[in-house]
């Protein structure tokens, strides 16, 4: 691979705005929603190197933006890491099973962010079955809709690994986890497990399976989460990502997750019948 290598953009202009401009007004807007945590922080100075995971949605800005908006709130509070990990689903089953992009850079409107090679590669080296593939990651959103929010915040300085799941059950997710972590021994990271919760049903009912979901996250409780998706056809698209990152952080000292912000499409749409929960949740140690 070569090591100039671009990925461009895939969703600038439909999940958010297409233009550094609007991008970052896009953004602000998240922040100050009446859903959002309600102002925007500048990023601590001193590193406090207190959260370590974050669970943070993917879906459109207009809808799930100011509940993401909440966990980079909270990471900027926390200061700057020197590589973000980032784990996403892959919705359109291209490439691996378990892609990395091993190494180049990733293009949003707001600039180029680089990828951590030195980690991505080792991350490879300890696992059996992470594959350096670009392919998986071509035309997929949810590690991409991630990067704006991470530039806005830390700028262009942060390096980051793209980790796209298309096959996720509790062997596969502790093989990742167990790679990133023989691979971040001694480096300051962040894990973001890029996932939304139950898909296009009514509110009411997605508000009580999530929070069940969530329960299960805050307890650090892996099997609860897949016994749900299996028996009560949760149809949350990120547990694998959401595993691996749980049983990372606390191989790496994490001891609580934290609820910031539920919220569904219905909140900011005003429909009801149909909708999409979302959730952002910090894992400290």
């Amino acid at each position: 691979m070569n090591g100039l290598n671009l990925r461009k953009p895939a969703v600038a202009g439909s999940f958010y705005a297409g233009d550094s401009k609007s991008l970052k007004r896009q953004i602000e807007k998240c922040f100050f929603h009446k859903i959002g945590p309600g102002k925007i922080t500048s990023v601590n100075p001193k590193r406090q190197n207190n959260i370590i995971g974050l669970v943070s949605p993917h879906a459109g800005y207009m809808y799930s933006g100011p509940v993401a908006a909440h966990g980079f709130y909270e990471i900027a509070l926390d200061g700057k890491p020197d590589t973000i990990i980032v784990l996403g689903p892959n919705h359109r089953g291209f490439g691996e099973d378990i892609s990395i992009m091993a190494e180049g850079k990733w293009e949003t409107p707001l600039g180029e962010i680089e990828i951590d090679t030195d980690i991505a590669e080792k991350i490879i080296k300890y696992s059996k079955i992470i594959r350096n593939n670009e392919k998986a990651h071509q035309y997929e959103h949810s590690i991409e809709v991630q990067l704006p929010f991470i530039q806005y915040i830390f700028g262009n300085d942060v390096k980051f690994v793209p980790i796209c799941m298309t096959r996720q059950d509790i062997n596969t997710d502790i093989d990742i986890a167990q790679s990133v972590c023989s691979s971040v021994v001694e480096k300051d990271v962040l894990i973001v497990a890029s996932s939304d919760f139950t898909h296009y049903e009514p509110q009411e009912y997605a508000e009580n399976v999530d929070k069940q979901a969530i329960n299960a996250i805050l307890e650090f409780n892996p099997k609860k989460l897949y016994d749900m998706i299996y028996r009560q056809n949760l149809t949350m698209c990120g547990p694998g990502p959401i595993t691996v990152m749980l049983i990372a952080c606390k191989t790496l000292g994490a001891k609580k997750a934290e609820l910031l912000k539920y919220a569904t499409s219905g909140d900011v749409s005003g429909m009801y019948d149909q909708v999409v929960g979302y959730a952002s949740i910090a894992i400290r140690k």
